[in-house]
């Protein structure tokens, strides 16, 4: 088992919306012979990207999955979506893998976003290899992008595999090691040739550092160094492996994925430089418990959950360690479940075949029907329990309302919306009590969007989407006294309760405090609590607008009661009608919520966002420029950034990234509560 698990190899493609990583999984499937024709994400015919929504905007809406074997080796990938609307899964799935491949556009080099992905590869500490694809258009620029990588990344970039132009077309490249030149002729293959002589000198100066660079790590390689002032071919091999996994160095190799150039040189230098599962640093749990690939108890992970239209429920899994096969009993950490594999499925995007074999730690397989598991939980054997860490998720950037189209069909439609949120983790179905609206919350309005046209296609139902309420509040000024009396007598027993209270003000974020200064009995202490509650009840519905009321103190100091007719009921009305006396009589003011925002874009966008938040009522908080990209904080009303995230991406050309979470409460200017003051008011009249 050992020399299986040698053989193994599992990786994700990264990278930047746009920048190719599924065409070069097409590529690397067409080498693989799992497809006998490249498709094309222009077309609609890429093997990946075969759900409607995702043709019809040519860009992945979810991850990926690919099996496949490669000069006999077992292959596991993962084509993880670059766009941020459809990524926020993304630790889940690195978790999932050895090692990555982070594809770089030739033309646009780093982007901001490829600064957070990078700093997921390095948080989970995977080797990675570049791919700088696109060295087929006219724009493209090797030495920019790969100099972007030390820059802007700080990474420890060498070529292996350099770019040969020829009147102006990619003809072929450069192998460092062991310095020959690779022209391609059909089909990916390559043709052996002399290295060009306008090239020559170049890539011996990169292999002389990079062979010098990798025998610094070792003292007996240096030692050899230094007295023969050389290296064979198998040590400069071993060393330059050994570098990739320690993560001391990261190969760069230049292609274009959609002419299928460059994945021969890839798929080897995936099987030479990077790591096996045995290869892979241990997995953790909380306690600090390890599991290493070759530990003999089986754990797996589920890193993502599909609803199949014809195989129902599906969850796919990385083996960490042990072997599954279609029998395999495991305990679900979460649920404490037992739950059996059943029919294990081996995946290239949407073809599914059956898989009789058992499986060893590193392979990705689907797995059918499972009772109650979900994304991110770990099915280990009972005898050896553990269980895997999952990340924490970014928070949802917007909310949307959803309803349905239809009068009667609500319930269909929240199943239907439930059925995503299983597959996509970072989707959030809720009801707001405060509206009574059901929200779902995602990443952005396009994330939103196309979950609810696959909700209308899966399920066959019509949804409506409405921009949420924004959640004011509304709060007071000063301070004052006032009686709340509540007297009823209708025949038989009436109905009394009396109290006065003093209402004022509290710091803003310091909610609502009641305070009970009743002495000598004047209020039975069994009405006391129902004073509270009328307050609180009555500042739940608000006064100007609707909207809860926060931020003051109420203190009971005075009332009387009757002994046959007062209750609590009584007190209870009492008391909100000597809040809306006290509302009255202060000056009540209303607040909006303020969200902290962080912008990352290139410096060159700079001066456009920050008019761009002036004009949306934002006050910038300070930035921080690094290695070209520059990171903006601001406070800006939640009102003014419901629709940002596809603002930003026109601004920038799609290369700035956003999160936001809610900061404070603040005063609403005069013309901004009119506004909401005067549609509460001619919302109530219609009613």
């Amino acid at each position: 088992m050992s020399n299986l698990l040698q053989n193994q190899r599992t990786y994700a493609l990264v990278g930047t919306s746009g920048c190719g990583k599924t065409s070069i999984a097409e590529m690397l499937l067409f080498q693989a012979g799992i497809i006998n024709r490249l498709g094309s994400i222009e077309e609609g015919t890429s093997t990946l990207d075969y759900e409607p929504e995702a043709i019809k905007r040519r860009g992945s809406i979810q991850a990926g999955f690919a099996n496949f074997t490669w000069n006999k080796n077992p292959h596991s990938l993962i084509d993880i979506p670059g766009d941020n609307n459809f990524n926020a899964d993304m630790e889940y799935l690195l978790q999932a893998v050895d090692s990555a491949v982070l594809v770089i556009d030739a033309i646009d080099g780093v982007r901001p976003q490829t600064k957070k992905i990078w700093a997921y590869l390095q948080k989970e500490k995977l080797p990675t290899i570049v791919f700088i694809n696109k060295m087929d258009r006219e724009l493209a620029n090797f030495d920019m992008a790969f100099n972007s990588l030390s820059s802007t990344l700080g990474m420890k970039p060498v070529v292996f595999f350099m770019p040969i132009i020829e009147n102006k077309e990619f003809v072929g490249v450069v192998d460092i090691f062991p310095a020959k030149a690779l022209y391609f002729i059909a089909d990916g293959k390559v043709e052996e040739k002399e290295i060009p002589d306008n090239l020559k000198e170049e890539a011996q100066l990169l292999r002389d550092v990079s062979i010098e660079n990798i025998a610094s790590t070792d003292e007996i390689l240096m030692n050899k160094y230094l007295d023969e002032g050389t290296l064979s071919d198998e040590e400069i091999q071993s060393a330059l492996r050994q570098a990739c996994i320690e993560r001391e160095i990261v190969p760069v190799i230049a292609g274009s994925a959609i002419t299928n150039k460059g994945g021969l040189r890839l798929l080897k230098s995936i099987d030479a430089y990077m790591p096996s599962p045995l290869e892979r640093e241990a997995y953790k749990d909380h306690d600090g418990q390890t599991r290493k690939a070759d530990d003999p108890e089986t754990a797996t992970f589920v890193c993502k959950t599909y609803n199949d239209p014809f195989a129902g429920h599906i969850n796919i899994m990385r083996v960490l360690s042990g072997s599954i096969n279609s029998d395999t009993v495991l305990k679900n950490m979460r649920t404490e479940e037992h739950e059996r594999t059943g029919s294990l499925i081996t995946l290239n995007g949407k073809i599914q075949n059956p898989c009789k074999e058992t499986l060893h730690a590193g392979s990705i397989i689907a797995v059918a029907k499972l009772k109650n598991t979900k994304t991110g939980d770990t099915l280990a054997d009972e005898k050896a329990p553990f269980t895997l860490p999952v990340p924490e998720l970014l928070p949802q950037l917007i909310s949307y309302g959803i309803k349905a189209s239809v009068k009667g069909e609500e319930d269909k439609v929240f199943a239907a919306i439930q059925k995503l949120t299983d597959e996509d983790i970072s989707l959030k179905l809720y009801r707001d009590e405060e509206t009574g609206e059901t929200l779902l919350s995602g990443m952005g309005q396009l994330h939103i969007e196309i979950a609810v046209e696959k909700a209308k296609r899966k399920s066959k139902v019509d949804i409506s989407l409405t921009t949420p309420k924004i959640p004011y509040r509304e709060t007071i000024k000063g301070k004052c006294q006032v009686q709340g009396r509540h007297k009823k007598q209708s025949g038989g027993k009436g109905q009394f309760g009396d109290c006065f209270i003093e209402m004022e003000a509290l710091g803003r974020g310091q909610g609502y405090e009641f305070e009970d200064a009743i002495v000598g009995g004047a209020i039975p202490k069994q009405y006391i609590p129902a004073v509270d509650k009328g307050i609180q009840e009555s500042a739940k519905r608000g006064f100007l607008a609707g909207y809860p009321v926060i931020d003051f103190k109420v203190k009971l100091y005075d009332g009387s009661y009757h002994n046959v007719d007062s209750s609590e009921m009584a007190f209870k009305l009492a008391g909100s009608i000597a809040f809306k006396k006290a509302m009255e009589s202060l000056k009540v003011v209303l607040l909006e919520p303020i969200a902290l925002v962080t912008i990352s874009i290139p410096d060159e966008y700079m001066g456009d966002i920050i008019g761009d938040l002036s004009s949306r009522r934002g006050k910038v908080l300070g930035s921080d420029t690094e290695q070209g990209i520059t990171e903006i904080k601001a406070n800006v009303p939640m009102s003014e950034i419901m629709q940002y995230a596809s603002d930003l991406r026109s601004m920038t050309g799609g290369q700035g990234l956003f999160i936001m979470e809610f900061d404070h409460y603040d005063e609403a200017p005069q013309p901004v509560a009119d506004k909401i003051i005067a549609e509460y008011q001619a919302h109530k009249s219609e009613e």
